[in-house]
């Protein structure tokens, strides 16, 4: 387990947050509409402010900051919620052709931490990592646009749809 750093409110982190096993699970959609539901929420209700993100199949990158509380923490709720509910959603979906596949591994991987009881999707350690200028909180946010254009999923950034890259963007992003 990896020592526990404490964010400092208002300040500006880049995160990623990755599944076990860098196991696929965000190739449908449905299931990427979770993690933006629960983000929506996080920013409604428990003052997340994200600046820049996307949704790959196995991970999430975002460029965000948590108002007056400690971001680490909110994300630990955050991969809590979201495995619950698409975990959930796996099981419910009878078009989901990997459904045992998918929920085996979750299982395999909870039986490797004591701490998962039943299941365990998201990968344990979070490290945010704190953007510190103007010319790093640039780089960060190219990195994440150009994610999708790296893995062949798109031709141009603007094009994928789970991204801050998009205009027409599920999640809505506060501007730099």
């Amino acid at each position: 387990m990896s020592e526990y750093r404490i964010t400092t409110p208002d300040e500006l982190y880049f995160v990623t947050l990755t599944t076990v096993g860098w196991v696929d699970v965000f190739t449908r959609n449905e299931y990427k509409n979770i993690l933006v539901a629960n983000l929506k929420y996080c920013q409604l209700n428990e003052g997340l402010d994200v600046f820049s993100y996307v949704i790959m199949t196995n991970h999430i990158h975002m460029i965000c900051r948590r108002k007056d509380k400690d971001l680490k923490e909110l994300l630990g709720r955050f991969k809590s919620n979201s495995a619950k509910q698409i975990i959930k959603a796996i099981e419910s979906n009878p078009q989901e052709s990997r459904k045992e596949w998918l929920l085996y591994l979750f299982k395999f991987y909870a039986k490797a931490n004591k701490q998962y009881s039943k299941n365990h999707f998201w990968q344990y350690t979070i490290h945010p990592i704190l953007l510190y200028s103007t010319e790093v909180i640039k780089q960060k946010m190219n990195y994440i646009h150009m994610n999708p254009v790296r893995a062949g999923l798109v031709n141009e950034a603007e094009n994928y749809v789970y991204s801050s890259a998009n205009v027409l963007s599920p999640l809505e992003v506060i501007q730099f």
